[in-house]
């Protein structure tokens, strides 16, 4: 099991986007927005999770290994 910090932040409509980063760990610079909101910290995910369906995120570890955070993609919005 690995732990998520998982913030979201408000996009239209009632939707919400999801960034995801290791617990503890700061959002990396290139990811840093003011609206994002802590929404589940130290969440549990198991390390072969091809997705976290409650957040649309697709690929959460292997984004996370790539740039260092999971964020939910566009097709979601």
């Amino acid at each position: 099991m690995m732990r998520l910090d998982i913030y979201r932040r408000a996009e239209h409509d009632g939707i919400f986007s999801y960034l995801a980063v290791p617990e503890g760990q700061e959002i990396p610079q290139e990811a840093i927005n003011t609206d994002w909101e802590p929404d589940a910290m130290a969440f549990e995910v198991d390390e072969t999770a091809s997705a976290l369906p409650d957040f649309h995120i697709e690929r959460p570890l292997e984004q996370i290994g790539d740039k260092g955070y999971a964020i939910t993609g566009l097709k979601d919005m």
